[in-house]
């Protein structure tokens, strides 16, 4: 007979065998963003002595009321609506692709992942080169279709743009493998017999394949917007440590990174940490609550 209750011995096992995840948890994870919501109410604050002369919430009127960071916010937004769908399309059907395909399908996996594990400064240099306006490799894809040439490193209307499409090249690697891993998950007497059933490939995907990667799919969409809400190494590479021309390219993580490093306003970068927290949190609460409702019009089958 199984015992249903785990013995003190087991459970003093299991926690001792938890406990240094538990600890560089607290350490790394739990503690940062404590201290994050105690200094963002410290509105007179000595960071070098650790001395608070006054609290409140200056700091976020003072974010409130800022130009930046509204923009920041603005291109934060756009970033992850126009990178997002279009990562995860592209994912879905390069992996569509990749699992059917057998004979290359080993080294074109490794092919797409490679921009995911390729240094953030690299990848700068590379699309640098791609981006000139003289000589750049996409202007001269355009040429051949009678279009003129975009400075897409200096032009504000073009900047943004340029980003979104190095965040979607980086992202295609690691969403493709997830996809693959929930695609060799589902059972192919589904697909069988739906297709016995005289469904199509279409009817097949939309009533079989996409129904039962739905839970990767969420995963997926929450890491993307999760990661493209804290872009920073791409603004900082792509523009030598810039936010673009015009701060076309200031987004969430670079105003946090400027208020920190650069102006050593650290209360008011604490203040928008704690924002981009929000943010983020909402956006993942928020996925999981249209993800629930979706189970349950599906009957709870995931």
């Amino acid at each position: 007979m199984i015992n249903s209750r785990p013995s003190l011995k087991s459970t003093v096992k299991a926690v001792l065998y938890l406990a240094p995840l538990l600890l560089i948890t607290l350490l790394f994870t739990v503690w940062p963003l404590v201290n994050a919501f105690l200094m963002s109410s410290y509105t007179k604050y000595n960071y070098y002595t650790n001395q608070v002369r006054a609290l409140g919430w200056a700091n976020f009127t003072y974010l409130w009321h800022d130009p930046l960071f509204h923009l920041a916010v603005r291109n934060t937004l756009v970033l992850v609506l126009l990178v997002m769908p279009i990562t995860v399309a592209l994912s879905l059907l390069i992996a569509l692709g990749l699992n059917h395909s057998h004979r290359l399908a080993g080294l074109l996996r490794t092919i797409y992942f490679l921009p995911f594990v390729t240094s953030t400064v690299a990848i700068g240099l590379v699309w640098n080169w791609i981006f000139r306006l003289d000589g750049g490799l996409l202007n001269a894809g355009l040429g051949k279709f009678g279009l003129h040439a975009v400075d897409w490193l200096n032009d504000p209307h073009y900047a943004l743009l340029a980003l979104s499409i190095v965040c979607v090249w980086q992202g295609l690697g690691v969403n493709i493998i997830l996809f693959l891993a929930g695609l060799n998950h589902i059972d192919q007497r589904y697909a069988t017999v739906a297709e016995l059933d005289g469904a199509n490939a279409w009817q097949r995907f939309t009533h079989v394949t996409w129904p039962l990667l739905l839970p990767m799919t969420i995963l997926i969409v929450v890491n993307t917007s999760v990661t493209n809400f804290k872009v920073f190494d791409q603004v900082y590479a792509l523009f030598h440590g810039s936010a673009g021309p015009g701060n076309a390219d200031l987004t969430m993580m670079y105003y946090l990174y400027q208020k920190f490093y650069v102006e050593n306003q650290v209360t008011i970068a604490a203040a928008s940490g704690i924002v981009l927290f929000v943010f983020v949190g909402g956006l993942t609460l928020l996925t999981y609550t249209i993800y629930r409702h979706r189970q349950h019009q599906l009957g709870g089958w995931s």
